[in-house]
């Protein structure tokens, strides 16, 4: 269906639409001189800026390449989460968190996750947290917000489920060693 002011037409007739450049951006558009074509102005993309070494999430120019684990440890299998990618220090911060939190609520309901697997996901979730740290304050590109890091690991009530099965094993292991002696 086509508007009254609108000329008929259809999809097999050749039709190409041509845009032709609005004043402001003919008059500012930016000059190439070597082969590349040149960027449509209606496009949205921008070939001058590498997103492969920018943050993942909010496209910030102060990123480290780190990996952040999760690890969910189910009472007869394992599963793993990894999420790599250069991140900025928030939104890095942001993603260890989470992952950290998945982890000490989920990660510890298999005997070889409580001992092997989920401390080593820990483990390599704090070396990239330190990592984070080190980075100058990030400037994320306009219209990508950063992620809010959030409330600290030890301030989030779903990190203390973890209590419950190290507990546990405490328990087990004073209990072997009462009965030995």
């Amino acid at each position: 269906m086509s508007l009254p002011d609108q000329p008929q037409t259809s999809r097999d007739d050749g039709f190409v639409p041509e845009y032709q450049l609005p004043d402001w951006y003919a008059n500012n558009a930016p000059q190439r001189t070597d082969a590349t074509p040149a960027v449509a102005w209606h496009s949205v993309d921008n070939p001058a800026l590498d997103l492969a070494n920018r943050c993942r999430m909010c496209a910030a120019a102060e990123v480290a390449p780190v990996t952040v684990r999760s690890h969910q440890g189910l009472p007869v299998c394992m599963r793993w989460q990894a999420i790599d990618g250069p991140f900025c220090g928030p939104c890095g911060t942001a993603l260890v968190r989470k992952l950290t939190v998945r982890t000490l609520c989920l990660g510890w309901w298999n005997p070889l996750s409580l001992f092997a697997a989920a401390p080593v996901a820990l483990m390599a979730n704090a070396a990239a947290y330190r990592q984070l740290r080190r980075l100058p304050p990030p400037v994320p590109l306009p219209g990508r917000p950063r992620a809010d890091p959030g409330k600290p690991v030890l301030q989030r009530p779903l990190a203390y489920v973890a209590l419950i099965p190290l507990a546990g094993v405490i328990w087990l292991l004073t209990w072997a060693l009462a009965s030995l002696a």
